[in-house]
């Protein structure tokens, strides 16, 4: 069967059966005059901008066409994606106008970041890119260096990344610009962050529930966002679902998502029917806010969403060998792939260039036209790729000493409870540049001593409207993290707690968020930022009464496999330990944290001072369950993760009482970094440290929270790796007992007992002795406790109180 083909450029959407009179919800509006010279200011700026996108896709040479070119004007390799470049230009040379008008701060978050050539071109133009990279100054030099090079190793990439000045997004994977907008202007009352999401990218999960962010903005502490849905029609390779939505199916559906809508269509005039739109949009923002900051807030007010719709690949080649390109998927990506070889669409890229006029649009020298210059903001600072928010903009928190909330020594307590305390209190010291984005699981996860002069951030509710809340909880992972992003990219700090099981919904904007920060630490002028921050709790020991969906401690791995520069795995015991962690990962930079703990009231091991210690060494020997302090075990039991450790001293109670000549040495890991190969991770032990901690050569059972294969991968390399032994989640579970959860997954206080006779016999002859019929009794002890919890459908009792050395 033939692939889709289209008979027409720019294909209109059938018309549905919804009544006409819905067109009504679609705002109209006068056209405002123009003025001449900011008319033809735009227009120029366009066809500059355009010429240098489409030339930054082909030419390795000419750039200027001050000849016809030739095959050898022709890159070797045609990377990029011209279709959505038009749509971008456009935008951004009225941004460029309204913050000028206005004096207005405007950020520029793009979703089609493969538009890439479009954005650098403005860059250039508006000299932002001069300021940061001098090679590609607005000379004829700079010019040929930035189009010359581009999309190859020595130049920018096809896409949007921290490379781009006015970036706060990796524009690869789509999905996430709206949230990440939304998240930037949270507690920046001053800032506009214009978004266009591509009618692509609209069909994505996160963007369909990114359109509700508004009802999380509070006019009086925040910026707004100005939402441009662009409508070119098309993806790859096929019509997008809202190319083939009419204006009434448009109207009704962002109407019911809160927004005002105004279609901007005028393909005759489109200058001034995109100018008079964004000057109402900023109008809309200005009356909005003012409301809220005189103490006459509107509630549910409707902010206002532009509609977009311009043909793909506008300007470019009408057809190339008979086909269909401008209007169409054709456009996509490069329209002549054949230029270096075929003379016919070698002409036509000719053709194309030349109809920019690229000589009315640059100087002999190669700066550009003083018509275009005129719209481009005088104030470095309001041009879009110079706004501080986007580069330097980080505020450092004010922490409370977080000894001050620490626990007693012996007693029970909540990790979550405990840190809740502490975030209360950086919440009240740090009003403006804090933030929790969770997915309604906070007073589930223990965590709402938050609540105590706080509260939740929900404008459409009437219960949260207007109170400044610094909690913000939606059901949606990815609208978290693209918060968090924004929020953090923009100077400022976020947590993310959430079940365990359920972060890996984020894994790929994780990473793609990491990619970004891995390339901006790398550029000379982009400064620290607050790290982004995960708890990850209600984990899969304590998730028995929600079954096997709710087992998955599969993000470890996901952290561990980014750069060991971003990278940080905590698993804290206690609540101590936990207190120790949170508030240095609250004051770190650059990082990727996650935090792993228990909500459940687990023993106090530590006191806040030692737990301070053994959070600064990473991992350290519990002396209090070891046998002699740990001096000349036999065995080496680690335990990683609260109860996984509680099982492992347990069974060093077990031991100590069933074979007293049996000698442990018992270590807890917090941070599992220290555990990878020497000069694998700045965290990582020397191999004498290791030996030191670990012993040289006696055998060592890890209990491992996550999956064995992340511990594997990190001690791969250690020598004498055969007396390892591992015993971690297994992807055993249900709805049972947390102590059956410990028997399915081999991590009980038994399998830990048994491993250590194993081990012990080696190099202990009186254990040797004896473990056969050790082993069997232990063995049998386990599986009178298992008959036990089937039997009762309950723990034995005493199953967790603390043993006693």
């Amino acid at each position: 069967m033939p692939g889709e083909i289209i008979d027409r450029p720019n294909p209109q959407p059938l018309p549905s059966h919804i009544k006409d009179n819905v067109l009504s919800l679609a705002v109209k509006l006068e056209k405002a005059k123009l003025e001449t010279s900011e008319a033809k200011g735009l227009q120029e700026f366009r066809r500059a901008a355009n010429y240098i996108a489409a030339a930054m896709i082909f030419l390795h040479d000419n750039v200027l066409l001050e000849r016809d070119l030739t095959f050898d004007d022709i890159k070797p390799r045609l990377l990029g994606h011209w279709g959505t470049c038009p749509g971008l230009t456009l935008v951004y040379s009225h941004l460029n106008l309204l913050a000028t008008k206005h004096d207005q701060d405007i950020i520029f978050v793009v979703g089609p970041g493969h538009g890439a050539p479009g954005i650098l071109a403005s860059l250039w133009l508006e000299g932002s890119l001069e300021r940061f990279y001098p090679q590609y100054s607005r000379t004829k030099q700079g010019l040929h260096n930035l189009i010359t090079k581009f999309s190859t190793p020595s130049g920018f990439p096809s896409h949007v990344d921290a490379e781009t000045p006015g970036s706060i997004h990796e524009g690869g994977e789509l999905g996430y610009a709206l949230s990440v907008a939304y998240g930037a202007v949270m507690d920046k009352p001053d800032l506009v962050v214009a978004c266009i999401v591509g009618d692509g990218e609209s069909e994505t999960g996160p963007t369909a529930t990114a359109w509700h962010a508004a009802k999380y903005i509070d006019p009086k502490e925040s910026g707004a966002v100005i939402p441009i849905v662009h409508v070119n029609g098309f993806k790859i390779s096929e019509r997008t679902i809202y190319g083939c939505m009419d204006g009434k199916e448009m109207a009704t559906l962002f109407t019911g998502y809160g927004y005002q809508p105004r279609f901007v269509e005028d393909l005759d005039d489109i200058d001034t029917d995109l100018c008079t739109s964004m000057e109402w949009a900023l109008g809309e923002i200005y009356r909005i806010q003012k409301a809220a900051r005189s103490g006459k807030p509107i509630m549910k007010p409707r902010w206002p969403v532009l509609i977009l719709r311009t043909p793909k690949g506008w300007s470019g080649p009408k057809k190339v060998h008979g086909e269909i390109v401008e209007g169409s998927f054709h456009s996509h990506q490069v329209p002549l792939m054949a230029a270096k070889k075929d003379k016919e669409e070698l002409k036509q890229l000719q053709d194309w260039l030349s109809s920019y006029k690229p000589n009315e649009l640059f100087t002999n020298d190669g700066d550009v036209a003083e018509d275009i210059v005129q719209i481009i903001p005088k104030d470095d600072s309001k041009k879009l790729g110079q706004q501080i928010d986007t580069y330097g903009s980080y505020e450092e928190l004010k922490l409370p000493n977080w000894k001050t909330f620490g626990i007693k020594k012996g007693e029970q307590a909540s990790c979550m409870q405990a840190c809740g305390s502490l975030l209360d209190q950086t919440f009240v010291d740090n009003p403006h540049s804090i933030r929790v984005f969770s997915p309604d699981e906070l007073v589930s996860n223990k965590l709402d001593a938050v609540f105590k002069h706080t509260g939740r951030n929900f404008q459409w509710d009437k219960f949260s409207h207007g109170q400044g809340g610094r909690v913000i909880e939606i059901l949606s992972e990815h609208t978290c993290q693209g918060f968090m992003q924004g929020y953090t990219l923009t100077g400022r700090t976020a947590l993310f707690p959430s079940y365990e099981s359920f972060l890996g919904i984020i894994h790929t904007m994780m990473v793609q968020y990491s990619k970004f920060n891995k390339m901006a630490r790398e550029t000379t002028w982009r400064e620290d930022i607050s790290s982004i921050n995960y708890i990850e709790t209600s984990t899969w020991t304590r998730q028995e009464h929600n079954g096997f969906s709710h087992q998955n401690p599969s993000f470890i791995g996901a952290v561990l496999n980014l750069k060991p520069t971003a990278a940080r795995v905590y698993l804290p015991p206690d609540a101590n330990t936990f207190l120790s962690t949170l508030a240095h990962c609250l004051r770190s930079k650059n990082y990727v944290n996650l935090m792993v703990g228990s909500k459940q009231p687990q023993p106090v091991y530590l006191s806040p001072d030692e737990a301070e210690s053994h959070c600064r060494a990473g991992a350290s020997v519990w002396k209090f369950a070891s046998t002699d302090d740990g001096l000349n075990p036999d065995v080496v039991l680690v335990g990683i993760g609260a109860e996984l450790t509680f099982e492992v001293i347990e069974a060093a109670a077990m031991l100590r009482k069933l074979v007293p000549h049996l000698r442990v040495r018992v270590i807890n890991v917090t941070d599992l970094m220290v555990l990878g190969l020497e000069g694998s991770h700045p965290h990582a032990l020397s191999h004498n440290d290791f030996d030191a901690l670990f012993t040289a050569d006696k055998p060592i059972h890890f209990n491992y929270h996550g999956y064995a294969n992340e511990l594997k991968g990190l001690l791969f390399g250690r020598p004498n790796l055969h007396r390892i032994t591992i015993e971690a989640y297994d992807e055993e579970g249900s709805t049972t007992t947390p102590l059956d959860m410990m028997l399915r997954n081999r991590v009980s206080r038994w399998h830990v007992v048994d491993v250590a006779l194993k081990g012990a016999a080696v190099g202990n002859a009186r254990v040797r002795v004896d473990m056969h019929e050790m082993r069997a009794n232990n063995m049998h002890e386990l599986k009178k406790t298992q008959e036990y919890i089937m039997r009762t459908g309950k723990d034995p009792d005493g199953a967790y109180d603390t043993p006693d050395f």
